[in-house]
């Protein structure tokens, strides 16, 4: 046992001046070896990257971590590689999402009553339904792919997109996720696999909404809800409201009656609560192609939020730290809980919120930082974040 104590201490000595060790695998120590001290290069990745190749034949991995401002490094059991995952359950739940999808796709914006022939009820659903459903389809797949991809590139072992089907809901999905079976080796790395989704998702939902809102119309809302009807107004976001301004060259939904100052202040109400309902203004009958980008944006919007497990909370916990990350939970929270006010779906995500702001990633490495280049781009998501989030995404007005 000595022997392999003297054996670990002259291979982290070789990159880090140890002040201080503690040998354990003990109830209080569960790790091999502990060691205080500092690093002699300022280039930790690299001194890490060193340990770890040092350590392979020991079958043990090192572990950085600062205590206060204490550099410390951690000898730990490597950790057994996960047998391959079997894709079977990928392409199973992808048709099953697809079908779901085509679904609810085909009855968005259906003006007339399906064919009660069985035959015929399909291939309506199946003519409707393929824009939206190729269009959600590729922005959900463009998310995931980003990160498996980018995962994939630093060697981190991520399993193929799992999309979930949700039946008569109003996209038919809950989105899709990608499960990392390896621990990313340090900030960098766990930063890129989580803005990858994101960022190339965002991307091809501001294409797919262009492209829908230029196959799109403007119309007349009513200024009377019929009884035994609604009407269903899908939120804006900073970003929509400049889409569709760019597309049709007026903000929209425009009220009827009102201009000038109380023009801005229905507007700032109207962002932030959905109320009033301009009746009797202009608004924009989405394209089902339209409605798929607009649906792009509010999962990217999702995914963006900065908590626990979710891109968001990776993103921020990368720039701001765990601590920080913790400390702007409770803000998240309370803003959540007030805007379930005017729509209670976010008092369910408040909750989610709750429970996943307990857990962060852990990198095995958590001295390396990120770069200016990593900084930067942080900076912009969490912008991007602000320019695509949506208040209040739906409002129903019955008659």
């Amino acid at each position: 046992m000595e022997n392999d104590q003297l054996k670990y201490y002259e291979i982290v000595a070789r990159e880090f001046m140890i002040s201080d060790v503690i040998y354990g695998q003990t109830e209080t120590h569960p790790y091999i070896a502990k060691f205080s001290g500092q690093l002699k290069n300022e280039d930790s990745e690299s001194a890490y990257a060193a340990l770890e190749t040092a350590l392979e034949p020991l079958n043990l991995t090192p572990v950085f971590r600062m205590e206060e401002d204490t550099q410390v490094i951690f000898l730990i059991p490597k950790m057994a590689k996960p047998k391959k995952s079997n894709p079977v359950a990928n392409v199973v739940l992808f048709i099953l999402t697809l079908i779901s999808v085509l679904f609810a796709g085909g009855l968005y914006g259906l003006d007339t009553e399906l064919p009660q022939n069985t035959g015929q009820m399909i291939l309506t659903i199946l003519k409707n339904g393929w824009p939206f459903a190729v269009s959600l389809l590729a922005i959900l797949g463009t998310h995931e792919f980003g990160h498996y991809f980018m995962g994939k590139k630093h060697g981190v072992d991520v399993t193929l997109p799992y999309f979930i089907p949700f039946p008569f809901n109003t996209f038919g999905t809950m989105g899709a996720f990608i499960n990392m079976r390896t621990v990313p080796k340090n900030k960098k790395q766990l930063f890129d696999i989580a803005v990858a989704g994101p960022l190339s998702g965002l991307i091809v939902s501001v294409i797919v909404l262009l492209i829908g809102l230029r196959l799109s119309d403007v119309y007349t809302l009513p200024l009377v809800i019929p009884s035994g009807s609604g009407l269903q107004m899908e939120g804006n976001s900073l970003l929509y409201l400049l889409l569709k301004y760019v597309t049709f060259g007026k903000w929209l939904p425009a009220p009827a009656n009102t201009s000038g100052l109380m023009l801005l202040i229905y507007w700032f109400k109207y962002f932030f609560t959905g109320n009033p309902i301009p009746l009797g203004g202009q608004d924009v009958m989405l394209h089902p192609v339209a409605w798929a980008g607009w649906a792009g944006l509010f999962v990217t919007m999702l995914n963006l939020i900065p908590v626990g497990q979710l891109d968001g909370g990776h993103i921020f916990q990368a720039l701001f730290g765990t601590k920080n990350s913790k400390r702007i939970l409770p803000f998240i929270i309370v803003t959540l809980a007030l805007l379930g006010f005017f729509w209670n779906v976010w008092w369910f995500w408040a909750v989610l919120a709750l429970l996943m702001g307990r857990t962060y990633a852990e990198p095995l490495d958590q001295i390396t930082r990120l770069d200016k280049k990593r900084k930067g781009i942080g900076i912009v998501m969490i912008i991007l974040f602000i320019l695509i989030f949506i208040p209040v995404p739906i409002t129903v007005l019955y008659g």
